[in-house]
């Protein structure tokens, strides 16, 4: 029997893709298991939805406290869950390069845009502003750099004609939803690894296809759809 590996996420609002790898996570045979949820908020919607689902769950309030100092708390909680890769899902605190290189291959992030395009927020009011057709998401491994890791997966939405930025921002989310997991299981089975400054990946099938939105990667003996693609465009 396979070991799951042992994974803690860290919030620091409502956590809707955290509530999304809990779901995956559930999965007899989904390859990680969610061990603990951290929040720097006390007051994290997330943390209640953890709880409800039998997910232990810790706080570690950020005032008074260095950013070093923060991030060391946060470790001595990741040692104390025996996390083996750490999922960022909303954590809204710039982590120190020490605390980066400490989990450097096992920690990631999911981003609402498609990188490196419109890093750092307002990603959805942004894409609009400029004009794009396809807007997406990105799960990424964690860099010193903002938003700034090698590329895991990625998943790409159409922007429809008169999209607001409450209706891009539904149609990415349902994205995320999708891709985050996708992401987890792939770095799980060592199927996606960090190597250097890219993401070297194995084994990696035709993943899926879905109405109004592409999964990628791809297995690369797989031909692109671009009728397919070009149905995103209006």
């Amino acid at each position: 029997m396979t070991v799951r590996k042992r994974v803690v996420i860290l919030i620091s609002g409502r956590g809707s893709n955290m509530s999304a790898l809990i779901d995956a996570a559930a999965a007899p045979d989904f390859p990680a298991e969610i061990v603990g949820v951290i929040s720097n908020r006390a007051d994290a919607k997330g943390l209640g939805f953890a709880a409800a689902r039998g997910v232990p769950t810790r706080t570690v309030l950020s005032k008074g406290l260095s950013r070093a100092e923060h991030d060391a708390a946060i470790g001595r909680e990741l040692a104390g869950f025996k996390a083996e890769i750490v999922c960022l899902a909303g954590y809204l605190r710039l982590l120190t390069p020490e605390f980066v290189a400490t989990w450097q291959g096992r920690m990631i992030n999911i981003h609402p845009a498609l990188l490196p395009s419109f890093k750092g927020l307002d990603t959805h009011a942004r894409a609009l502003a400029a004009g794009l057709r396809i807007h997406g998401c990105t799960v990424h491994f964690v860099t010193p750099e903002m938003d700034d890791g090698p590329i895991i997966a990625q998943a790409a939405v159409p922007v429809l004609i008169g999209d607001s930025e409450a209706t891009l921002a539904a149609r990415v989310l349902d994205a995320e939803h999708a891709t985050y997991p996708l992401a987890l299981r792939l770095v799980a089975e060592g199927r996606a690894r960090l190597e250097g400054a890219a993401t070297v990946f194995h084994d990696v099938e035709d993943i899926t296809r879905r109405d109004r939105r592409i999964v990628a990667p791809v297995a690369a003996a797989t031909q692109p759809d671009f009728e397919s693609l070009a149905r995103f465009t209006p």
